[in-house]
């Protein structure tokens, strides 16, 4: 049963939004919904790419995992143009690369395998012990409670309409500038229905995935990307997919952050389903550089 809304505008957006023209047999154009950002969100890139890259691959095989690096910001008023490269179609691997072009200059790089599903071993790690989504604020109640006095950037980026809704365990470093240890459990979910295709459910998997990641390499240091002092940009980002994901209900998303250095912030993430099965594993570099001042 599924136990997200039934319907929101904003996750009808991003299904069109992942939804690519093709222009050639391996040549793409996305586009950007307008939403007021001054960049383009690096999930919609990693998922777009992601779903380029698979209307290549012969059917059944699906994306094991993806490793991308952004190298200049995206421009949401112009399409994006993906050219996929075909690396090698192999006996049960697919691999593939796309580049992502804007202005005639590559924004973005990912490689990708896809794999024939086949039996093998089996295990995992296990999911946190966390309080369920259900008893944690909703955020109706967030923007009730805390949004109020917050100031005007803070507002804006809680009240705009979100495919993907969120529920952190904790909220404190929003709110304080005491210094944290650098990890964070936070429910995600979509919201509203994702047609139940595999390769779609994949790509909105890793537009999610972008989410909040830098955030966590922030706790440290007492501060959040919603801080205005700060530069914060994805750099690379690396997914594993161990499972097929299912996206009718919340998933956990746990992450840590092992290092910082040289202004940059390293953050690992797992993704779980309610009942504890680890979906993914993501990595990503991102830029958390202080900004200069007069």
């Amino acid at each position: 049963m599924s136990r997200h809304p039934a319907q929101n505008p904003a996750m009808d957006l991003l299904i069109e939004t992942l939804d690519l023209e093709q222009l050639e047999a391996r040549l793409f154009r996305g586009k950007s919904p307008q939403v007021g950002w001054q960049r383009v969100f690096g999930g919609q890139v990693i998922g777009q790419a992601l779903v380029a890259a698979t209307r290549t691959v012969e059917e059944g095989r699906f994306v094991h995992s993806l490793h991308a690096y952004f190298v200049r910001p995206g421009d949401p008023a112009v399409p994006i143009i993906y050219d996929v490269e075909n690396i090698r179609d192999g006996g049960s691997f697919a691999t593939r690369r796309v580049t992502a072009i804007q202005h005639g200059k590559p924004i973005y790089f990912m490689t990708a395998s896809f794999q024939d599903d086949e039996d093998g071993f089996e295990h995992q790690a296990p999911m946190p012990d966390v309080p369920m989504p259900e008893t944690l604020l909703g955020e109706a109640d967030l923007k009730e409670r805390f949004l109020t006095q917050a100031p005007p950037h803070i507002r804006a980026y809680w009240e705009r309409p979100r495919p993907i809704e969120l529920r952190p365990i904790a909220l404190d470093h929003y709110f304080s500038a005491e210094k944290l240890e650098p990890s964070q459990n936070i429910w995600v979910r979509t919201t509203g229905p994702v047609p139940a295709e595999r390769h779609l459910q994949a790509a909105v998997l890793a537009y999610l995935s972008d989410m909040t990641l830098l955030d966590t390499s922030l706790f440290a240091h007492g501060t959040s990307v919603l801080d205005r002092r700060l530069q914060v940009a994805s750099l690379d980002h690396a997914m594993w997919f161990h499972r097929p994901p299912v996206l009718d209900d919340w998933l956990l998303y746990s992450q840590d952050s092992p290092s910082a250095f040289g202004g940059r912030g390293m953050t690992r993430g797992a993704i779980f389903s309610r009942s504890g099965t680890l979906l993914a594993s993501v990595a990503q570099e991102g830029l958390i550089r202080k900004k200069a001042t007069d």
